[in-house]
């Protein structure tokens, strides 16, 4: 049977499977647009403000279907991935660059694992080892070279700290963020979690970066913060597997759902709005 490229054991599963990843999105798209490479892209090519669900969407079909589907279902998606990205270009960027894919790539790792360890406590240097190298697939699959991404993880932590310390937030990530922190287009039963995400999005930010998109911080927001992330430490772990495992069933069916229905796992909607 295929199992796909892990198995259940491997530390990257583990990690990757728990939905309450799911409240560090912000924080990872955040990072992304902080590279005006990438602002740009999406300032150009996407109708994020407006449709913010759907670049969710885009963006799980491709973490689970590449880590938790098939061979088969990961090269599909990847395949439909790299296809949007090649369109994804503009005077100074294109999509897929390997540079730019290494940052992309770099946000859900360092979001991913600290997440994580926050709920769960920490992964022993061995499974962080081998965490880093699983995840750099997420990279690889969609052209980027194998020799793009960080040696290790002290590479890793080299190449986050010198990006963090150099980035330049401009206009049209700044305008990016203002939708993604206050979305309009949102089914109604979320609109009341708005003011935790923005809570939890601005916290997780490293403090050069939140200064720079002009979010303030206060002691009364971190004890929100902390409070919050304690209550997690306690009450998430505890949780039934099958909830846990909610977000990523809900989106592995959808590509699975897609992929029977058509050859491209993207919608006609998708591609014209460059994901």
């Amino acid at each position: 049977m295929d199992d796909g490229l892990f198995d259940d054991s491997a530390v990257i599963r583990r990690v990757a499977r728990e939905g309450f990843l799911l409240a560090g999105g912000g924080r990872a798209t955040l990072l992304q647009i902080a590279h005006p490479g990438v602002a740009q892209g999406v300032y150009d090519h996407s109708d994020f403000a407006e449709r913010p669900l759907d670049r969710l969407r885009t963006t799980m079909s491709y973490v689970f279907g590449v880590l938790f589907g098939t061979v088969a279902e990961g090269r599909a998606i990847s395949r439909a991935v790299a296809a949007i990205h090649r369109k994804v270009t503009g005077p100074g960027y294109r999509a897929d660059d390997p540079g730019l894919q290494v940052w992309v790539n770099a946000t859900l790792y360092d979001t991913a694992v600290l997440l994580y360890q926050r709920v769960f406590g920490p992964l022993t240097p061995a499974e962080l080892d081998e965490c880093f190298r699983q995840y750099s697939v997420l990279a690889t699959s969609i052209g980027c070279p194998e020799d793009a991404w960080p040696a290790d993880r002290a590479a890793f932590t080299a190449y986050w700290d010198r990006t963090v310390d150099t980035l330049r937030v401009g206009d049209e990530a700044r305008e990016i963020a203002a939708a993604l922190m206050r979305p309009r287009n949102i089914p109604i039963v979320l609109r009341p979690a708005r003011p935790l995400n923005r809570l939890v999005t601005v916290g997780l930010l490293p403090e050069p970066i939140r200064a720079q998109y002009g979010f303030s911080w206060s002691a009364p927001r971190q004890r929100l913060f902390d409070a919050f992330f304690g209550t997690a430490r306690v009450v998430y772990p505890r949780l039934p597997g099958r909830l846990r495992d909610g977000v990523k069933d809900y989106y592995l069916h959808d590509l699975r759902r897609r992929l029977n229905r058509r050859r491209d796992p993207l919608t006609a909607g998708e591609r014209q709005r460059g994901g």
